[in-house]
């Protein structure tokens, strides 16, 4: 290690990002060592371990670290990843909310099984491809999220629940670099990943079919229930609450003159509420189980600008301090589909302030 500076250990997906930010540190001077992280098996859901081999992720984070001569590991997380992420993108589906996984993955699988490494491996640091930075904030004595420079590819609001003594030790090398540039620099490193496809949103669900995923898993069952107006009245039937989300227009498959959305899902009674597009609009939402990285917790009310979604632009707002680190969202421009479940990320120019879980009202 003479020479070097710290140990890394940084997660290697088998993508252009997290391929390019391993050469990046390289050329640092940073000892860096790759690990991969064994969650799901995308392409080995109807086989067996031994019939599938390695994935094709896999292949590509090995093939990577031998080729920028790093050290290369497989951490198997698989387990902890059926237990903590799909057991609960079930659950919410099941309770009527839509799931956000990556955020429960990045806190509690992620980056906890690259810091557990890094501990066994005396490394000082981890790092991944995300497109976000960390920055010490010494007044406060505080390390504070940041979005990524590239704010078309930012995902600081996937990061929100990180806690402190995660983010202390987090390196984002890609936090000030444009995509475009990533993919160059992956050519000029002459990278197999350079111009690799972008990885789908959900790792788990490739063809995007949730419900087939769920039920395939026997986590989910259909369970024929009603369609009902905000009146109560009868419109017609569905096949399962999971099948449906806040907003959702298509797939309802009721005639009407005026197209339906759904409006709010009722759990309890098995039921779809639906409705017409301005009953999507409210000006405030409840969060819960929110962390606070800009500071230790919410003492009076702040002006933000607070996203209700990954690919919301954002909005400003008051957040209200509530009882047990809740908070009151409120917009200062009414906003479109508030969905329960999804995570509200609350921002002060580019400063991650905090986050919560969007419940609905009562």
């Amino acid at each position: 290690m003479s020479g070097k500076k710290d140990r890394v250990v940084i997660g290697l997906s088998g993508g252009v990002d997290s391929s390019t930010a391993a050469a990046l540190l390289l050329e640092q001077g940073y000892d860096v060592v790759g690990v991969t992280l064994k969650m799901w098996r995308n392409d080995c859901a109807d086989k067996s371990e031994s019939q599938c081999g390695e994935s094709h992720s896999f292949v590509d984070a090995r093939e990577i670290s031998s080729k920028l001569g790093i050290p290369f590991y497989v951490i198997d997380e698989s387990e902890k990843f059926k237990k903590v992420v799909i057991d609960y993108f079930a659950s919410e589906y099941k309770s009527g909310k839509t799931p956000n996984p990556c955020v429960v993955c990045n806190e509690k699988i992620k980056f906890s099984a690259l810091i557990n490494c890094a501990n066994e491996l005396g490394a000082k640091y981890v790092a991944t491809g995300h497109y976000a930075k960390v920055e010490f904030f010494q007044q406060h004595n505080r390390w504070l999220l940041k979005r990524g420079t590239d704010l078309k590819k930012d995902q600081s609001y996937f990061l929100f629940s990180l806690k402190q003594e995660q983010l202390a030790r987090i390196i984002f090398p890609l936090g000030n670099i444009q995509k475009e540039i990533t993919r160059e620099l992956a050519a000029k490193y002459n990278l197999r990943t350079a111009k690799k496809a972008e990885s789908q949103e959900i790792c788990f669900v490739p063809d995007k079919d949730y419900a087939q995923f769920l039920k395939k898993l026997g986590l989910i069952n259909e369970k024929k229930g009603e369609i009902i107006n905000s009146s109560g009245k009868l419109l017609g039937y569905h096949d399962g609450i999971h099948l449906f989300t806040i907003g959702q227009r298509k797939g309802i498959k009721i005639a009407a003159p005026q197209p339906y959305y759904v409006i709010d899902i009722d759990p309890e009674n098995n039921r779809v509420i639906v409705g017409s597009k301005t009953d999507l609009i409210s000006n405030e939402l409840k969060a819960v189980q929110c962390n606070w990285i800009m500071f230790e917790t919410l003492q009076q009310e702040m002006d933000v600008m607070a996203k209700i979604r990954y690919n919301h632009p954002g909005s400003s707002a008051t957040i209200i301090p509530q009882k047990d680190w809740n908070v009151l969202v409120r917009f200062h421009t009414p906003q479109r589909a508030i969905t329960p479940g999804q995570a509200c990320v609350f921002y002060k120019n580019d400063i991650v302030v905090g986050g919560g879980w969007i419940i609905k009202p009562k």
